[in-house]
């Protein structure tokens, strides 16, 4: 039996499907209409596929160039850039503002408008799955040793290293950020327990047991809302859990009880030292008179005992659950709305899409509403071959002597170095660039940045009035 790569975009809006024959894109307007919106042979090999939301940008990478990232605006049939990396490309994660790059040693962190690269997480522990997750305002996480689960929060805007959080005993095996960012679920090797944490404070929020027997988690995410998390593995169950919210304000209530509380010890501390230097001297120091900080810590203390803190952290029965028809395959889990109505969405690689319903007030066991095959051709869509704007693009550049000169750009960050190819330039219109003169061999960072935004600001409209663009980008000064 052939068997299909599916994954969702970011919004759950768009499903790609990956054969050995094929790639396709699927738009989800309704529980009883999956509409294809583009299709193309899969001559390249092409192993690893990302939609950047419901724009026109689609970045590629392909299993005859392992260490290529392709990037595409798929409407337009254009190729807009190539980057390459020292080794293999492992995974791919896009927001917005950044793109993140997973290879083995190494993870890269470009600004998805123009594909510069900002900065370079060298040296972190071999990471041969590619695991990382990256959230919607660029939190990214990505395990720091091969032995257990500890894991590291980067800020990918501000580039700044986080806090390491130990989340299991046993190697890591799934990541997923909540849609605001605030919350990061993480899953082992043994695929038994799933746990919640706060990203602002490393604390633990919520654990979840998804059962006794060890499993290998397929599909760890969050509902588009926040407010529940699935999980899918190698069984016939998937799991849905309910985030409570008391547990988050919880935690949150004691990171700031802990901040009031080190303030004020360090401001004791800190008096209490120069009293000694200026020679105050005194046999019992005075009790310290009531801080904002004592009261606060005193009101979550009697807010929440510690009976009552067990029994939130004790909610790990799974909220809802759908029986698959057959165990072993991986299947991939979005929960959404789909025109108003909460739906949980499961794309199997037998290259069917299951859509059920979800209540979140009763929970339970989730009906089949429909089914939906994408395994075959649809009529009347767009087909691209990349070899085309490739083969243009070595005619262009092919000089009088028949040797290619191919457009590259070198961008070098700490010790690694990522180059960016042009596949197809395009000519520079602009004032400046008319005055610069003809510049055939090389693209200008305005007419590639023109490229990239027209990819992520263009909706497809052409197939769907209901879906949306991403935020409009601002162009450069």
């Amino acid at each position: 039996m052939a068997t299909y790569q599916m994954n969702f975009n970011q919004d759950f809006t768009s499903l790609s499907v990956l054969s050995p024959t094929g790639l396709r894109l699927y738009s989800i307007t309704s529980q009883d209409k999956v509409e294809e919106i583009f299709a193309k042979d899969n001559t390249e090999q092409i192993r690893i596929v990302e939609r950047l939301f419901n724009s026109s940008l689609v970045v590629l990478v392909t299993a005859q160039k392992p260490n290529c990232l392709k990037m595409l605006h798929f409407k337009k049939k254009q190729d807009i850039c190539n980057c390459f990396y020292p080794s293999e490309i492992l995974c791919v994660r896009m927001n917005r503002q950044r793109l993140v790059v997973c290879l083995a040693e190494s993870i890269h962190i470009h600004d998805i408008r123009d594909m510069k690269i900002l900065h370079s997480i060298e040296n972190i522990a071999p990471n041969e799955q590619g695991l990382c997750a990256l959230s919607l305002n660029s939190h990214l996480a990505f395990p720091v040793c091969q032995t257990s689960g500890e894991l590291r929060i980067f800020n990918a805007s501000k580039l700044r290293t986080g806090m390491t959080i130990r989340a299991h005993a046993t190697p890591l095996s799934a990541l997923a950020f909540s849609p605001s960012g605030a919350l990061l679920a993480t899953a082992s090797e043994r695929g038994t327990v799933i746990r919640v944490f706060c990203v602002k404070n490393g604390q633990r929020v919520q654990e979840f047991r998804r059962g006794v027997s060890c499993v290998r988690i397929a599909s760890l995410v969050f509902s588009a809302s926040g407010d529940f998390l699935c999980a899918s593995s190698n069984t016939e169950t998937v799991h849905v859990f309910k985030i409570d919210a008391r547990a988050v304000e919880a935690v949150e209530l004691r990171a700031i009880a802990d901040v009031a509380a080190k303030s004020e010890t360090s401001a004791s501390e800190a008096t209490a030292a120069t009293a000694a230097e200026e020679g105050h001297k005194s046999a019992a120091p005075a009790a310290p008179a009531a801080s904002w900080g004592g009261m606060f810590s005193k009101a979550v203390s009697s807010l929440l005992l510690p009976t009552q803190v067990s029994e939130v952290l004790a909610q790990d029965r799974s909220f809802a659950t759908v029986q698959l028809a057959q165990g072993g395959l991986r299947h991939m889990c979005a929960l959404t709305r789909v025109q108003k109505e909460l739906r949980l969405l499961i794309a199997c690689e037998d290259g069917f899409l299951y859509v059920h319903e979800f209540s979140a007030e009763r929970g339970g066991a989730c009906k089949l509403l429909s089914v939906h095959d994408l395994r075959g051709a649809l009529e009347g869509v767009i087909e691209l071959q990349l070899s085309e704007s490739v083969l243009r693009s070595q005619i262009k550049a092919t000089g009088p002597t028949g040797t290619t000169q191919p457009s590259l750009t070198l961008l070098k960050s700490c010790a690694a170095s990522v180059l960016i190819e042009n596949p197809d330039p395009m000519q520079d219109n602009s004032y400046a660039g008319i005055l610069k003169g003809d510049q055939a061999d090389a693209m200008s960072d305005s007419a590639k940045f023109r490229k990239l935004r027209d990819a992520i600001d263009t909706p497809t409209k052409l197939y769907d009035e209901r879906q949306f663009p991403p935020v409009a980008i601002a162009a450069k000064d």
